[in-house]
């Protein structure tokens, strides 16, 4: 194959691959593929309205549509995953406002407020219903994944403000419960090690130092983090079920949970299988 037509073939599969994140997500199964990801709601497509609404729930899914990042300051946010990272915007909407999107979005946090007998406010609760708050949204596609930037702000704030509307919470361990992390899926043929080295470096050149990677080594301070030996940055899994998982844990630029790993070999085929089990599964 000409490197001509290679990269024509590469930009169509980039092509399939974004256009079925934003329906299905199949980097949660590593080793799928978009045909796989359609394949598999090949069945519940075949059905009409009528049967699909009676199905089991999950063949009423089409899989995950994104994952939703609320943000201190959107334009930091934005630039780390479009511009470390190398997404590409889909839209952004914002001043969302008005009762109907607080009544959405907020009303169980309303409810817990109004049962301890305290103002919504000082739970963290903005106030969208009169307008006092406002709401930005951002959409980021990557190849198999779209990620929703929030940002909850004042009314006399502009869009992409640096100033949220709550505090953010600080040194959140992924230890407690209900924390989340966003997992990066690198590709099998990149150099672990040199990548969280150039991730680390490009974000500290934009001015985003809170980009800071664990290492394999015990380290207690940040000087001895950083003098660290670039080998010291991927963990390399090699007892079952997890053998041929490689992992970085990393926190972002707003101090969220970041992950980046690669599945090789005998945990690749597990997530392979495991997808076709989940088509058969879904397509009866």
């Amino acid at each position: 194959m000409t490197d001509q037509a290679h990269n024509a073939a590469g930009m169509g599969r980039r092509t399939m691959l974004r256009t079925a994140g934003a329906a299905v997500v199949t980097g949660l199964v590593v080793g799928g593929t978009a045909t796989d990801a359609a394949a598999a709601t090949g069945g519940a497509d075949s059905m009409s309205s009528a049967e699909r609404n009676e199905a089991p729930l999950g063949v009423r899914l089409q899989g995950v549509q994104h994952f939703g990042l609320t943000v201190q300051n959107m334009e930091r946010a934005y630039e780390f995953y479009t511009g470390v990272l190398g997404g590409t915007e889909v839209f952004r909407h914002g001043d969302f406002q008005g009762d109907g999107v607080q009544n959405t979005l907020l009303a169980d946090q309303e409810i817990e407020a109004n049962a301890r007998g305290v103002n919504p406010r000082t739970i963290g609760v903005p106030d969208l219903r009169s307008g006092a708050q406002r709401l930005d949204v951002r959409f980021i596609q990557f190849d198999n994944m779209v990620l929703e930037l929030l940002q909850y702000r004042e009314a006399d704030q502009p869009m992409g403000s640096s100033k949220s509307f709550a505090e953010p919470l600080e040194h959140m361990s992924p230890a407690f419960p209900r924390m989340m992390h966003i997992c990066f899926y690198v590709r099998d043929d990149v150099d672990f090690n040199k990548f969280i080295a150039d991730l680390e470096a490009e974000s500290a050149r934009r001015g985003m130092t809170q980009v800071r990677a664990n290492r394999t080594v015990r380290v207690m301070t940040e000087a001895a983090r950083k003098a660290a030996p670039q080998s010291a940055n991927t963990n390399r899994v090699t007892e079952e079920p997890s053998n041929g998982w490689e992992l970085i844990y990393c926190k972002g630029p707003e101090g969220e949970q970041l992950e980046f790993v690669k599945a090789l070999g005998p945990v690749k085929k597990r997530f392979s299988e495991a997808l076709a089990k989940r088509q058969q599964t879904v397509t009866r």
